[in-house]
């Protein structure tokens, strides 16, 4: 199975300018934990549901801060026509639940999740996933 036929074809995305505030405002509008932070059609980071809460609201930061400030910008990412094992397989290595999925050209044309995994791979993939990456590699 190619990851083009498990992943989220329609992505919301913000741009490095745009405010944390209006991040979680796209993430509470399509009910989602994570939103590709996009510059000139290339994916430059990610931000998270838990990176606005550990990096602004934790802290007491302003909402206005810019999404560049509080992504994470080392975004893995895989290819529409990868197979979905090996980008289970990916995931479980950088202990990620999401993948970046790009064409050729690196345009963001979806996103992988391992909820996309599980509805169309299967439990027991996303269980060893999930335990690849729940796994602590610093012991």
């Amino acid at each position: 199975m190619k990851v083009s036929e498990a992943m989220t074809a329609q992505v919301a995305t913000a741009g490095p300018t745009d405010s944390v505030q209006k991040v979680a405002g796209i993430m509470a509008s399509i009910e989602t934990g994570a939103v590709p932070i996009v510059e000139d059609d290339k994916v430059v980071g990610l931000i998270t549901d838990r990176d606005i809460v550990l990096q602004v609201v934790a802290k007491g930061g302003a909402l206005s801060t810019p999404a560049s400030d509080v992504m994470s910008g080392d975004v893995q990412t895989c290819k529409e026509d990868d197979n979905l094992a090996d980008a289970a397989a990916q995931m479980a290595n950088h202990q990620i639940r999401r993948l970046i999925v790009a064409n050729d050209s690196g345009k963001l044309v979806g996103i992988l999740s391992l909820g996309d995994i599980a509805t169309d791979y299967g439990a027991k993939v996303v269980g060893k996933t999930l335990e690849e990456i729940s796994t602590d590699n610093d012991a």
